[in-house]
């Protein structure tokens, strides 16, 4: 078994994929229209990961207009080289973290949040140097 994607509905495809491309760093795999059914999907890969890594898939309603998330969902998280580097490309493209930069709970691993423009959550944690 192989981790594909994780998908999350999104308000405003455009400024979704703005900041998982510009401010993020993310990769836009694919986009599709199905007018038919009036959606969109697009699919992210971070642009560090492989070729056959993860994804998140962006779902763009086209007659939603605002969703209710539940409160069990947390975060999606990715490991960073430098959660510093992530934060200065965030802030060019006018977004922020959301938490820290600070430390995981044991410590041991300097970490940070940002949310997306729709409020879901993502974790970075920091990379240790080899």
């Amino acid at each position: 078994m192989r981790y594909l994607h994780t998908m999350i509905r999104v308000t405003d495809l455009e400024k979704s994929i703005h900041f998982y491309t510009q401010g993020l760093g993310f990769k836009l795999v694919s986009r599709d229209d199905y007018p038919d059914d009036r959606f969109t999907l697009a699919f992210l890969r971070s642009g560090t990961d492989p070729e056959n890594g993860p994804m998140i898939e962006l779902t763009h309603n086209w007659d939603t207009k605002s969703y209710t998330k539940g409160d069990a969902y947390g975060h999606v998280a990715y490991a960073v080289d430098s959660v510093d580097v992530v934060q200065e490309r965030l802030k060019k493209n006018g977004y922020d973290l959301s938490w820290g930069p600070g430390l995981t709970p044991s410590g041991k691993t300097k970490m940070a949040f940002v949310d997306d423009p729709d409020g879901y959550e993502i974790e970075l944690l920091e990379k240790k140097a080899k």
